[in-house]
């Protein structure tokens, strides 16, 4: 889904979870944005961020938001280019964020919302080790570490059918092509 990367819809996403939960670590971030993702896909066809998840050893991780992160934090190659983002948000003792505005809501919506808000509702009173584990699925364990997880293994994890989970595949795949 890399091509179907929707950075102003992300960036406001992790706003808007960092506006509704204690504890603002990336970890936890990541699972909220893959449950909201994972929930969006299974209900209404699309993710909200349409980043691509790695299966990485704590649990899935959102690819493009990933590299935001590392970036924002100065371990990247393309720490320089993200000027325009340090002014939504600043990563501290390399795992926390500080957001630095509220969400802009005109980007998310009302179904983003729902997903998002269910999702934090599903993770935010978690530790570390109770997301890693909650998030170690079916689409994780089929995956190879490092590699990006399978849309089809996302939904079946949700009791999507197989026809179904190949349809969102397929037509993720299309759009992707088309971009």
């Amino acid at each position: 889904m890399n091509n179907l990367f929707r950075k102003d819809v992300a960036v406001q996403a992790i706003l808007y979870i960092a506006d509704r939960i204690e504890r603002k670590d990336l970890h936890k971030i990541c699972k909220i944005l893959y449950y909201a993702d994972q929930s969006h896909l299974s209900k209404y066809g699309r993710s909200i961020t349409g980043d691509t998840y790695i299966a990485m050893e704590y649990g899935p991780v959102p690819s493009k938001i990933e590299d935001i992160f590392k970036a924002l934090r100065g371990d990247s190659f393309f720490s320089g280019c993200v000027e325009d983002l340090k002014s939504f948000f600043e990563i501290t003792n390399k795992f926390h964020l500080v957001p630095k505005k509220k969400a802009n809501m005109d980007y998310l919506s009302e179904s983003d919302v729902e997903c998002l808000d269910s999702a934090i509702k599903k993770c935010k009173d978690k530790s570390f080790s109770e997301l890693t584990d909650m998030s170690h699925d079916i689409a994780w364990h089929n995956t190879k570490q490092g590699r990006a997880m399978s849309v089809k293994d996302v939904l079946r994890e949700v009791n999507d059918s197989e026809e179904y989970a190949s349809y969102i595949s397929d037509k993720l795949k299309l759009e992707n092509f088309s971009i």
